[in-house]
């Protein structure tokens, strides 16, 4: 088994991205500056969080994490978005009430939208970017694969597949609900990102296959991926571990936006004077 491990990538992201922020700070006078807004308690959620505060900690960005009610998160988003020591704005998912999600997105400014999910978005999604550079990173080559994308969520699967579909790649959709998950034993690539935990089986995955788990479950506590443990024990195969996969490249993605962000800020000052 080889291992497609997003950590180890991190590092080399980190140098570059501190190198932009000392510049922004002392050159420029802007200090990045990320704000996340969480509406629910969750151990998931929280683990996230933190993730993003320890990253923004080692590169000099600041983190402000605000915990609302979502009967005041658009009035929260709105005084971000006037806020202009704030570059980036995220809206933690899932929210108290899901079915307000898209509207809560769409109400960040655009040119804050650091995890990309609004429909007029200008910064790319955070996470199939992180996915990009993971299988750029150990050298994966998606032209004249078969690809296979599990789960056509907001935040990986559908933005994932139409940033791939646009780049000419051939990639076919599966919902966890829909489709019959026994064909992807046919596929070079697998990329699941469904939350259900052990979806994905040994019989599903071919000899040589790459699978990207960018799912994310609490079992027992823990966090676990859709891939079963089982599928991890071949030794035919390249594929996440089960942390450090694609989720530290996420974080590195989000705050790539804040630091594009905050550097447009950058430009904006110096053509205005």
């Amino acid at each position: 088994m080889k291992l497609l491990n997003g950590s180890e990538l991190v590092d080399f992201i980190k140098v570059r991205q501190a190198k932009q922020i000392r510049t922004l700070r002392q050159a420029d006078k802007v200090f990045p500056k990320l704000a996340i807004l969480q509406t629910i308690d969750d151990p998931v959620i929280d683990t996230y969080v933190r993730m993003k505060r320890r990253y923004g900690d080692d590169i000099l960005v600041d983190v402000d994490v605000r915990k609302v009610a979502q009967a005041d998160l658009l009035a929260a988003i709105s005084q971000l978005n006037s806020d202009e020591s704030i570059h980036g704005i995220i809206v933690q998912l899932p929210l108290a009430i899901p079915a307000e999600t898209q509207a809560a997105i769409d109400a960040v400014d655009p040119s804050k939208d650091v995890d990309g999910l609004g429909a007029n978005a200008t910064l790319d999604p955070a996470t199939p970017t992180a996915i990009n550079w993971l299988l750029a990173g150990y050298a994966v080559d998606l032209k004249a694969k078969t690809i296979a994308i599990v789960g056509m969520g907001r935040l990986v699967g559908a933005p994932l597949a139409k940033m791939w579909t646009n780049s000419g790649y051939i990639v076919t959709t599966f919902d966890e609900d829909n489709g019959d998950l026994s064909t992807l034993v046919d596929y070079d690539i697998i990329v699941t990102a469904t939350g259900v935990a052990g979806l994905i089986t040994p019989a599903m995955v071919k000899q040589g296959a790459v699978v990207v788990d960018a799912g994310t479950a609490s079992e027992h506590g823990k966090i676990v991926g859709d891939v079963s443990s089982d599928v991890r024990e071949r030794d035919d195969i390249s594929i996440t571990p089960v942390r450090g996969g694609v989720g530290p490249l996420t974080v590195a993605a989000l705050f790539d936006n804040v630091i594009t962000a905050a550097t447009k800020v950058a430009e904006l000052r110096k053509t205005s004077h």
